[in-house]
């Protein structure tokens, strides 16, 4: 059992993370190079005779020019998908070892989808993806809210898919429960960035990850069923 779980985390993750790379190299990667320029100075936003305006672009992906930056991107989403395939397989493991389902590679959808909306989707609601440059709150209390949300929003995940009776009706209070308590934030407005880009690029990397999981979902369920085939 524990090689089973091992290799079907593995390749899911692997799986999934390169997909992952490859749809953070088209969509998101070129806005994330444009905030760079801004947080470095070598585009300021406002700066022609006070209008709100400043030119798109100016910057693209360049492989040869920095290699080891973009295999060390692709490295990092396998390693994350990875990591993130091991919890996968092991809750479905539990889910099937309490009779509470039968995994099957359409349901491992679901299960990529639920994950989206645990780790990546209610933490985004107030802690959103921003570009370099951007100035938040203390990183402590930011971890703290982020965690509390995720273990929430995990746990609602899970009773709305297991729980019987009326437990799935605790789901709500738990998905709602961080944001009114609401995450750590500054009482002034700070960012160098156009507020386009920054919708652009927060908008992309949810994409991005709810694909990314999603596959994570599929390849895991799909594994871990050859596994036991």
């Amino acid at each position: 059992m524990p090689m089973k779980l091992l290799t079907s985390a593995v390749f899911a993750g692997v799986a999934a993370g390169l997909i992952a790379a490859l749809l953070q190299f088209t969509f998101v990667t070129s806005s994330l190079l444009e905030g760079e320029l801004y947080e470095s100075g070598a585009k300021v936003h406002f700066a022609v005779d006070g209008s709100p305006q400043s030119p798109r672009g100016g910057a693209e992906i360049d492989f040869a020019a920095e290699p080891m930056r973009y295999v060390m991107t692709m490295a990092f989403n396998v390693v994350t998908y990875v990591g993130f395939g091991f919890l996968l397989v092991a809750l479905m493991a539990l889910a099937e070892a309490r009779g509470l389902t039968k995994i099957t590679p359409r349901q491992g959808l679901i299960w990529g989808i639920a994950g989206f909306i645990a780790i990546q989707l209610a933490p985004a609601i107030g802690q959103p993806p921003v570009l370099p440059g951007s100035i938040g709150a203390d990183i402590g209390p930011r971890q703290a809210w982020w965690m509390a949300t995720l273990l929430t929003a995990g746990l609602a995940m899970w009773l709305l898919a297991f729980g019987r009776g009326l437990l799935p009706l605790l789901a709500v209070p738990l998905l709602l429960a961080p944001q009114f308590v609401g995450a750590p934030t500054l009482d002034t407005y700070f960012g160098v960035t156009p507020a386009e880009l920054a919708a652009q690029f927060s908008a992309m990397s949810l994409g991005y990850a709810a694909a990314g999981w999603t596959a994570l979902g599929f390849f895991a369920a799909y594994f871990y069923t050859r596994e036991a085939a």
